[in-house]
C-alpha cells in the first residue's frame, strides 16, 4: 500500500508532517497570565479606595475589587478574590497595559518617598552629632528658624542621653520635611515664572 505521506520519490516526510500548530498560547503560558492577572487583582484590593477609583478600569471589575476589600471573612474574601481574579481575565490587553501602569507609578513614587525619608533621617543624625551641621542647614534653607532648631537639637540630645521619649527629635524631622516641601514649591514656582516668561 502506498503512504500517502511520501513525496512523489516515495523517500522521506511532509516537511510539516510533525510539526504542531501552536497557533494558540501554551497551557503554561495561559497558567502565568491567569497567574499575573490575580496578582494584579490583589494588588488593587490591597490598595486604599480612593486610589482603586482613579484606575482606569470598566465599573464592573472595579465593583468586584471594591465588594472584596469590604468583605472581612477569611473564606468569603478568599472567593471573592477569586471572582476579582475571574474579572481580570475578562479585561483587554490595554486595560490590563493602562493598569499596571498606575500601579508602577505607585510603586515609584513609594520608593521617592521613601529615599526621601531617610534622607532627611540622615540630616537629622547629622545634626545630632556635628554643629556645623546646623550651619550647613541654614546655608541650604536660609528661611530656617536656626535658633527653634538650635533649641530642639540641644533637648533631643538630652531626650537620647536621659533615654527619654524623642518628642524634639521627631520634632527637628519634621520642621526638615517642611523646609524641604517648601523649598521644593518655591523650585515648581520658579519653573512655572520661567515658563510664563518665556511665552
Amino acid at each position: 500500500m502506498v503512504n500517502p505521506n511520501r513525496g512523489s520519490g516515495g523517500v522521506g516526510f511532509r516537511s510539516d508532517e510533525f510539526e504542531q500548530k501552536y497557533d494558540r498560547p501554551s497551557k503554561s503560558q495561559l497558567k502565568r497570565e491567569m497567574t499575573a492577572l490575580q496578582e494584579l487583582g490583589e494588588e488593587l484590593v490591597s490598595q486604599p479606595k480612593d486610589r482603586v477609583m482613579r484606575v482606569p478600569m470598566p465599573e464592573d471589575v472595579r465593583d468586584a475589587i471594591l465588594e472584596c476589600q469590604k468583605i472581612k471573612d477569611h473564606e468569603g474574601r478568599r472567593r471573592q478574590m477569586q471572582y476579582v481574579g475571574k474579572k481580570m481575565r475578562t479585561l483587554e490587553e490595554d486595560e490590563v497595559a493602562a493598569i499596571q501602569t498606575v500601579i508602577d507609578s505607585w510603586k515609584g513614587a513609594s520608593k521617592a518617598e521613601t529615599a526621601a525619608m531617610h534622607a532627611l533621617e540622615r540630616r537629622r543624625e547629622k545634626l545630632l552629632a556635628d554643629d556645623k551641621a546646623l550651619t550647613e542647614l541654614k546655608a541650604d534653607f536660609p528661611e530656617a528658624d536656626v535658633q527653634q532648631l538650635r533649641t530642639l537639637i540641644r533637648n533631643a540630645r538630652k531626650e537620647q542621653a536621659e533615654s527619654k521619649p524623642p518628642k524634639a527629635y521627631r520634632e527637628i524631622f519634621q520642621i526638615l520635611k517642611q523646609l524641604q516641601q517648601q523649598s521644593k514649591g518655591a523650585a515648581a514656582d520658579d519653573v512655572q515664572h520661567d515658563d510664563a516668561d518665556e511665552e
